[in-house]
């Protein structure tokens, strides 16, 4: 591992969100906020809603992407707690489709084989172990709600300037104008320039491995059976996806491959990348045909020294990232963030020792679970490239050990979706559902 050199982002502006409702930016007097969000994917306005909903006064900055080829998110029911506890779950479950089961099946030609394992929700009183979203619909439905919330003043534009100090925080946009807040939450990604203005140092590694993303249109069933075939190459992974009218079967595809192998894919017309991905699941969804672009980019992974700064906190992919093995990356996401609200629940924001206290438990309890995360699934996906007998004989070994103990095999089910220790209030609520049929 090595220090990244971090760049601030440069996209264009797009230019500001036209709502007459909240304020406008002045290239004269600075716009006042308590909470100054840098960033606007999911993870950055997911922030903006919760400390809205902690009697916040919020500011979000950054570009609204919407145009990710063939992106999902995985929602397991911490995270879909969350978004309920924030009365955003109805605008997002009609673009939703239920995960009740996963299936992990071994395509590695291993002289260790395992024989396909399934794992049920239900197993773990779960009606679903998540529900699985185009990332384009949850951040244009999280960006609307961001629009129509008072507390919220969303501007599509970029930051390239911070101050932080004891006295408060101040940016500048890429537009002019200026904003002088009480707190910061650096959610830009994994190039963050408030992190590096914070002087927090970050460690990168790459993985020979590029993810190609696509939606899918298939003949069969899914069954809501998210299916992850553990591939040399890493995993080949369907989710499955809502359907719509003329396609009721639909998933999503995460492909890991050589680099070599995702530039002959992306090559390919439409129909013989389907074809590709259909030999590549054996015919699992029968004929396949693609619905949309395809996406690429290259594995890597990233983790921070530490997550916090003077007046300010890192979540998302600012604080950490990894290959997009067992769906991790916006499930521990939001819950930096459902952490970090608790952290400063009660905290005068205009003084800079009870942030500080605050900050201290921020740091203690996001170090475990993340390092935690980063360290499993680097072990797994590195267990797949490594082609050796050992490698292979103890990875079957785990897989065939945890399947088979009932007690270890729920364990690890609850851990993935619902992690145990301290559950941030956010991620407590019971699904409604759920509490009606105990009553």
């Amino acid at each position: 591992m090595s220090p990244a050199k971090n760049s601030p982002a440069k996209e264009p502006a797009k230019g500001s969100a036209k709502d007459p409702a909240k304020p406008k930016q002045d290239q004269k007097n600075p716009i006042e906020c308590d909470v100054l969000v840098a960033g606007a994917g999911a993870a950055g306005l997911s922030a903006a809603h919760a400390f809205a909903a902690q009697g916040r006064k919020v500011v979000v900055v950054g570009k609204i992407e919407t145009h990710l080829a063939g992106r999902t998110v995985a929602l397991f029911e911490g995270s879909l707690r969350f978004y309920r506890a924030l009365g955003l779950w109805p605008r997002l479950a009609e673009h939703s489709a239920p995960m009740e089961g996963i299936r992990m099946i071994d395509d590695t030609g291993s002289i260790f084989p395992t024989s396909p394992k399934e794992f049920r929700s239900r197993e773990i009183d779960l009606e679903a172990f998540g529900q699985n979203i185009e990332n384009n619909a949850l951040v244009a439905e999280l960006a609307a709600a961001a629009r129509e919330n008072p507390a919220i003043n969303l501007i599509e534009d970029l930051i390239d300037q911070f101050e932080l100090n004891f006295s408060g925080a101040r940016a500048r946009l890429a537009s002019g104008g200026r904003i002088e807040a009480r707190f910061i939450v650096a959610g830009e990604g994994r190039n963050s320039q408030a992190r590096q203005i914070a002087g927090i140092t970050v460690a990168t590694w790459s993985y020979p491995q590029v993810a190609l993303t696509a939606l899918l249109v298939h003949e069969k069933p899914h069954h809501q059976i998210s299916t992850e075939f553990h591939k040399r190459s890493g995993p080949f992974t369907f989710v499955p996806l809502r359907g719509r009218e003329g396609a009721p079967y639909r998933s999503s595809l995460v492909w890991l491959v050589e680099p070599r192998d995702a530039l002959r894919l992306q090559a390919l017309s439409p129909e013989m990348l389907a074809a590709e991905i259909e030999d590549a699941s054996h015919g699992l969804l029968g004929a396949i045909a693609m619905d949309g672009p395809v996406g690429a980019f290259p594995m890597g992974a990233l983790k921070t020294s530490k997550v916090t700064g003077v007046r300010m906190a890192l979540i998302g992919e600012s604080a950490h990232l990894f290959p997009p093995i067992g769906a991790q990356g916006l499930n521990l996401s939001l819950r930096d963030i459902a952490n970090l609200v608790d952290c400063l629940e009660g905290v005068n924001l205009d003084e800079a020792d009870d942030i500080a206290r605050g900050l201290e438990r921020y740091e203690r309890q996001r170090a475990r679970d993340i390092g935690l995360r980063l360290r499993g699934i680097d072990v797994l996906n590195r267990s797949l490239l490594i082609h050796a007998l050992p490698v292979d004989f103890a990875r079957a070994f785990a897989l065939n050990f945890f399947s088979a103990v009932g007690p270890l095999r729920r364990a690890l089910m609850r851990e993935g979706v619902t992690p145990h220790g301290p559950t941030p209030k956010l991620m407590r609520e019971r699904p409604p559902e759920r509490a009606a049929r105990r009553r």
